[in-house]
């Protein structure tokens, strides 16, 4: 019996060609994508999951009330580690850890390493396993350091290499560490990342800042004890927060900020390590939000349901020309369990074909795919028991509706009507309601697609207040004093004509070819009220170089000695200070030395695109490291200037690997995850319109058929191709539009949540609704005219005797 339904099922799919066709080629396009899709969001959903104290381990971030509002920072003093421990309870380990660069020389090879400085205890808390070595102490003294097996390769050429000795840059000096050990890789799903752990105490601001309680500069990790939960932990540190804050707290309590609702200023609260990836800080809180994976998720899924659909219209729409087999069947004493097996045994060989085609085009595709997508995932993030139980109960289920459905369809039909083949399907609410859903999902990603291009051109295109497309933005990696590369860098370009100007900064503008992304904040009293500011150690030629606006005052000159002592701030720095004249602003800051504003520029995007811009104050001593060059070029021949540059690096620091970018690269590299948000949402919704497409021409096909005969009375009482065809078209398009009106609401409602995030953003158009619900409604009539148009072309002679 099983090899009889084999046969007829084989015998079908042959039969119908241009169904199965369709439904193979549809099926293995979804299942391709869905698995490369759903391979990037488990990916992403796995980060820190390997850890084994995952459960108990946490990052700590304390929220302050101030006068602005509740503020959040993961920034602790250097002394808050050991005083938490102690003073305490429910604290089983602690560390500091703090991400750096770190230039580490071996003989004649110099290379610049993410470096990770941290406590002993970091490696009792998180799995970071040794392969050689010192295994269970990776940092047993203060001068032993661990590398990883990639680190020990590309300086020792191999990974036995415990107990060799090696120097790294502390601060303007080198210093000798023994490897201790050798650590694995750390895992793609890191969010800790690192190719070098040297000890926290070594790291060049912990001497000087060891008792400092007010300058906050790196992250603290605990693991609780057993039992201890973070609600209890959190009520713990309440006193111990007062204490150790007190000064603040009378600060902010003074200029007008409010407690929270526990009554406290200061308030210690715990992330867990599974959700660091995920998290932002707003109103005080850590926000936790998969938006991302759930999104890739999300389109995987609506992909499937969409080609699912057009699988179930489809197998209906074949019924149609099997109704006199069904009615033969039936008179023969077929019962619906056997009509059952059989068309479910058709639907079982078409998913088995798509889905081996499926895994080969993804196999095909990964390389490009992960290149594309900026992604590490691989196939193994899929490939969990549980993900393929999913899976395989996904697709039983669907095959038994894809199958079952027209089954239990034709087999309530009478044996004379199906031997008639009359099949009234003209009111199928199934396949209307899928055919709505369909669209509602095109509708709502085409819609989706138009807003996040918008936006991300919005942001590419925004004035910044810097000039972004002439300036070369260099990491000073090198083993020379920072202030020396500037220098020498200006002496060996100055007579290269494409070149303006250059300067220097402690930070970045964007996200530079090395990663980085990072500010300093600073808070001090003024007239006897807090004030915060971001900061910036800058050298001369800051302004200029950048094309910054000037407001009033002047830049730093180099006439002038005492702008050591001298600052620059923005307008919404000056507008905090709230003095009429910026410039008569003189600001004492510890030790008796008092600073005078000098300068103020005009606001500009020094973070990241999507943020506000916040008080900034720009600081020229020579004692603060710069750690970014910044030459600005001629417009006329940019890649010449560009070589030009990097020639010149090579010849400064000739050890030193060369990562200069233009900023504007920099700045699109802020909103990496936003490009490959709408990459993937463009690329979910071009497939879903193709695929929705294949189903209503399938559909279309079935009412072309069953009307072939009305269609020839019309055209021999006169009516014209148009009129007929406009008939047959305007059901479907009254599915689109009812798809329009579902879909508006929906796209409106997370689209507006989306855009919030951003200080800025693109106006939430209706143009971008109307062009979404126009683009279906135009797709779907080419699909549905070309077929409808064609039957009331045909002769009416041969549609009269389709009978």
């Amino acid at each position: 019996m099983f090899k009889n339904y084999l046969k007829i099922a084989w015998r079908n799919l042959i039969k119908n060609k241009v169904f199965s066709i369709a439904n193979i080629v549809g099926l293995t396009c979804a299942f391709a994508v869905a698995i490369l899709l759903s391979m990037t969001a488990l990916f992403e959903l796995s980060f820190d999951q390997f850890h084994e104290n995952k459960d108990t381990a946490y990052q700590v971030y304390l929220t302050s009330q101030t006068p602005r509002g509740a503020e959040t920072s993961t920034s602790n003093p250097v002394p808050l580690a050991g005083a938490l421990e102690e003073e305490v309870s429910g604290v089983k380990r602690i560390t500091r850890a703090l991400s750096e660069d770190a230039l580490v020389s071996y003989k004649e090879k110099d290379l610049d390493l993410d470096a990770e400085y941290v406590d002993a205890e970091f490696f009792n808390i998180f799995t970071f396993p040794g392969i050689n070595g010192n295994t269970n102490n990776p940092l047993p003294s203060k001068n032993t350091v661990s590398i990883t097996e990639e680190t020990a390769t590309k300086i020792f050429g191999n990974t036995d290499v415990v107990g060799e000795v090696i120097q790294i840059r502390i601060g303007n000096e080198e210093r000798p560490f023994t490897i201790a050990a050798i650590l694995e890789n750390t895992p793609a799903n890191s969010s800790i990342d690192f190719d070098i752990v040297i000890p926290f105490e070594n790291h060049p601001e912990y001497e000087s800042n060891k008792d400092v309680w007010n300058s906050q500069f790196h992250p603290v990790y605990l693991q609780l004890e057993e039992g201890v939960t973070t609600k209890q932990f959190e009520e713990n540190t309440r006193d111990f927060a007062n204490l150790h804050y007190e000064g603040s707290i009378e600060s902010d309590k003074r200029d007008g900020a409010l407690p929270d609702g526990n009554g406290q200023y200061k308030q210690f609260h715990l992330l867990s390590i599974t959700n660091m990836h995920f998290a932002s800080y707003k109103a005080g809180k850590a926000d936790v939000a998969r938006t991302f994976p759930y999104i890739i998720l999300g389109v995987a899924l609506v992909i499937l349901f969409i080609v699912c659909a057009n699988f179930i219209n489809m197998n209906i729409a074949l019924s149609e020309k099997r109704l006199k087999e069904i009615g033969m069947r039936k008179t023969l004493g077929a019962v619906k369990k056997q009509l059952f097996f059989q068309f479910w045994m058709e639907s079982v060989i078409v998913f088995l074909i798509a889905i081996g085609l499926g895994l080969m085009a993804s196999n095909l595709l990964i390389d490009p795919f992960k290149t594309l997508f900026n992604t590490k995932a691989t196939f193994a993030d899929v490939t969990q028991p549980e993900i393929i139980a999913l899976f395989v109960t996904t697709v039983f289920v669907i095959t038994l509706i894809a199958g079952g459905y027209p089954a239990l369809l034709l087999s309530k039909l009478s044996t004379l009507r199906a031997l008639k083949g009359k099949l009234d399907l003209g009111k199928n609410r199934l396949r209307n309601g899928l055919i709505v859903l369909q669209f509602v999902i095109a509708i709502v990603l085409i819609t989706g697609t138009m807003v996040l291009h918008g936006q991300i051109e919005f942001l590419r295109n925004k004035d910044l207040g810097y000039n972004k497309e002439q300036v070369v933005s260099i990491p000073l990696n090198g083993k020379k004093n920072s202030y020396s590369v500037v220098a020498l860098l200006r002496d060996e370009l100055k007579n290269n004509p494409d070149i303006i100007s250059i300067s220097g900064a402690d930070n970045n503008l964007g996200r530079g070819r090395d990663g980085s992304l990072s500010s300093s904040r600073m808070g001090f009293d003024y007239k006897e009220r807090g004030v915060f500011t971001y900061t910036i150690t800058v050298d001369h030629d800051y302004a200029k170089t950048l094309d910054l606006e000037l407001v009033s005052g002047r830049m730093f000159d180099r006439d002038f000695a005492i702008d050591s002592l001298s600052l620059v701030i923005n307008e919404t720095m000056a507008k905090q200070l709230g003095e009429e004249d910026p410039l008569s602003i003189r600001i004492p800051m510890g030790d008796n030395v008092t600073y005078s504003v000098v300068g103020v520029v005009k606001d500009y995007n020094f973070q990241e695109v999507s943020k506000k811009i916040q008080p900034l104050t720009l600081f020229m001593n020579k004692d603060w490291d710069l750690y970014y060059a910044y030459v600005k070029i001629a417009p006329n021949n940019p890649a010449q200037s560009f070589d030009a540059i990097k020639s010149v690096w090579e010849k400064i620091e000739p050890q030193a690997e060369f990562l200069g970018s233009f900023l504007d690269e920099n700045v699109d590299r802020t909103f990496r995850r936003e490009k490959t948000m709408a990459t993937i949402i463009t690329s979910g919704s071009v497939l879903g319109i193709i695929l929705s497409c294949l189903g209503l021409f399938a559909i279309s096909m079935l009412v072309v058929a069953q009307r072939t005969k009305e269609i020839g009375v019309r055209k021999v009482v006169g009516a014209s191709v148009s009129s007929v065809a406009l008939l047959l078209t305007k059901d479907f398009l009254k599915l689109v539009g009812f798809a329009f009106i579902i879909a508006t609401p929906i796209a409106w409602y997370f689209l507006n949540e989306w855009i919030q995030n951003y200080a800025s953003h693109v106006p939430l158009s209706p143009l971008f609704f109307v062009a979404a619900g126009l683009t279906a409604c135009l797709i779907a009539f080419i699909t549905v005219g070309s077929r409808t148009v064609k039957a009331a072309s045909a002769n009416p002679v041969k549609s009269l005797r389709t009978e």
